[in-house]
């Protein structure tokens, strides 16, 4: 068989829905037949790798473990949704504390078992902050690191759509920015449904009241899925973090917003979503364009993660910023 590449790939929190999901997305997407499962919850993960083996995926060598030692030695790759889930009733901000002290012993397996390692995705919430954690811990680039944005960004898309009654792949241009949580910046500039910009349909085939429901119903579009199937999203965020680190292996850009490390400019010193590329060469980011009022809630949501990543600080979790090169010196 064909695949993407021969190197290894780890999925870390593979006995999870997402994980799973991650494991049988990657190997129909042919990207690596060397797929490492690694979950603590053993019965659990077995089981997944048999369901993998079950599918009977040609020329697929799929391993399992508990040992994380194992499971990232030789590692190219790494996509981790080893955080707890959020569950009804919960913000992204909830699982904060919990989850920021496991992406601080994530990032320092990394820096112990895998340093060579190409490229990492973090999707475990709150994303933003778990992923500048482990960013830190590992010693990693900041083009090595990424995290999971798009979801936003594609579920803007996807109410356009349903709205005017287009084909999702129709509505072209929809960003998101900022923090991947209730304070996310959400863009019109640039929108358009079905080759007519979104702005030209403003206060005729769309009122600001129907974009204000539509903005608050992506804001809130994970504690729907939560509200529609009692558990968080498991299809999206796997299919998509996939997409993500398949552009990291080679193949096609990825060019949704991602979670990317900022560290010059107006925005510094955190991780959060923008106007980014996944290559071979990692993520990069450049400017975001648009109205002033539109910058004004970008500034706001770098501010909401801001707090959010200081009181990581004030925890223990992270050092000041003052000491962040003396842990990770590839970060100003």
């Amino acid at each position: 068989m064909n695949y993407l590449t021969e190197q290894k790939l780890t999925i870390v929190g593979a006995a999870g829905m997402i994980g799973s999901n991650m494991a049988q997305t990657a190997l129909m997407m042919k990207l690596t037949p060397h797929i490492c499962l690694y979950d603590p919850f053993g019965p659990a993960l077995e089981g997944v790798a048999e369901e993998m083996r079950h599918c009977g995926f040609e020329g697929a060598d799929i391993t399992c473990t508990t040992d994380i030692a194992e499971a990232l030695t030789g590692a190219d790759f790494v996509v981790s949704s080893g955080g707890a889930a959020r569950k009804a009733g919960m913000t992204r901000e909830d699982l904060l504390k919990g989850n920021a002290q496991i992406a601080a012993q994530f990032g320092k397996d990394l820096r112990t078992y895998c340093p060579g390692v190409k490229h990492v995705v973090v999707i475990f919430n709150p994303a933003d902050i778990t992923g500048l954690i482990t960013l830190l811990y590992s010693g990693l680039k900041p083009s090595q690191v990424s995290t999971l944005a798009a979801l936003d960004s594609i579920r803007l898309q996807s109410e356009l759509a349903k709205f005017f009654g287009v084909l999702q792949s129709e509505v072209r241009n929809c960003r998101t920015y900022g923090g991947h949580g209730e304070q996310m910046a959400v863009f019109e500039s640039g929108i358009t449904v079905a080759g007519k910009p979104l702005g030209e349909m403003m206060g005729k085939e769309l009122s600001e009241e129907q974009w204000a429901e539509i903005k608050q119903r992506v804001v809130q579009g994970g504690k729907h899925i939560i509200d529609l199937r009692g558990r968080s999203s498991f299809q999206s965020p796997a299919y998509v973090s996939v997409e993500m680190i398949a552009a990291a292996m080679g193949g096609k850009e990825f060019t949704w917003p991602a979670g990317v490390y900022m560290q010059q400019g107006e925005f510094n010193h955190i991780l959060m979503a923008m106007e980014t590329r996944i290559d071979a060469d990692g993520i990069g980011y450049h400017g975001v364009k648009g109205t002033a009022e539109e910058h004004a809630s970008l500034v706001r949501s770098y501010e909401h993660l801001c707090k959010l990543r200081d009181e990581v600080i004030a925890m223990g979790v992270i050092p000041p910023v003052a000491e962040w090169h003396a842990l990770n010196p590839n970060i100003g």
